[in-house]
């Protein structure tokens, strides 16, 4: 078998999903007996100081025999947060300039007192 139908072998279908400094890989692929699963791979871009740059790659397999399980909890799992948070997104992390607060004396945590430029499109 050559290199091509290898590749062609393994590699079936595949989507990409960018999200920021995140994209996510969906990639059904064929097993030695014919048989097709998915891989779900998060890549996440990380920039240096010097300019330079590196990926993390966290990549999940998902066989046929737990693609149902799979479905339902992550269906009950996405419904939960839309439910309790709303389809909004309001974490402050997603800023470019997010400083996380320190915590005080008392263990409470305090926003650190500085104003930040927001642009309400990133809102």
């Amino acid at each position: 078998m050559s290199e091509n139908d290898l590749m062609d072998q393994e590699e079936i279908n595949s989507k990409v999903l960018r999200a920021g400094r995140r994209t996510y890989f969906f990639d059904v692929r064929s097993t030695r007996a014919g048989d097709y699963y998915l891989t779900i791979t998060e890549s996440k871009k990380f920039t240096h100081e010097d300019g330079s740059f590196h990926y993390k790659k966290h990549k999940i397999y998902l066989y046929k025999e737990d693609f149902e399980a799979f479905r339902e909890i992550l269906g009950e799992m996405t419904d939960f947060i839309i439910e309790e948070k709303g389809e909004e997104v309001i974490s402050e992390r997603h800023q470019k300039n997010y400083k996380q607060a320190e915590p005080s004396q008392n263990g409470t945590t305090e926003g650190t007192g500085k104003f930040v430029d927001v642009d309400f499109d990133d809102i």
